[in-house]
C-alpha cells in the first residue's frame, strides 16, 4: 500500500484554510446581526442607522457566502 503524502498534505491544507475561512464569514454575518441601532439621539446621519443598514446588508451577504460554500461541498459530494 502506497499513501501520497503530499497528496494528503494539499487536502489537509486546503481543507483547513477553507474551513478556518468559512469560519470567519459567518462569524462576520454574526457580528453584522447582532448590531443595535443607536439611540435616537446620534449626533449624525451615520450614527442614526445609516451604519447598521450596511452592517446587516454585509451580514446578509456573508450568510449567502456561506450557504453557496456549502451548496457547492454538497454538489461535489453527489456529483
Amino acid at each position: 500500500m502506497h499513501i501520497d503524502w503530499a497528496a494528503l498534505g494539499q487536502v489537509f491544507g486546503v481543507s483547513l484554510v477553507v474551513t478556518v475561512g468559512l469560519v470567519g464569514v459567518f462569524t462576520l454575518g454574526i457580528v453584522g446581526t447582532s448590531r443595535k441601532p443607536e439611540a435616537a439621539g446620534a449626533t449624525s446621519a451615520a450614527d442614526a442607522g445609516g451604519s447598521t443598514a450596511l452592517a446587516r446588508t454585509g451580514a446578509y451577504a456573508c450568510f449567502a457566502l456561506c450557504a453557496a460554500a456549502v451548496g457547492y461541498g454538497i454538489y461535489l459530494i453527489v456529483a
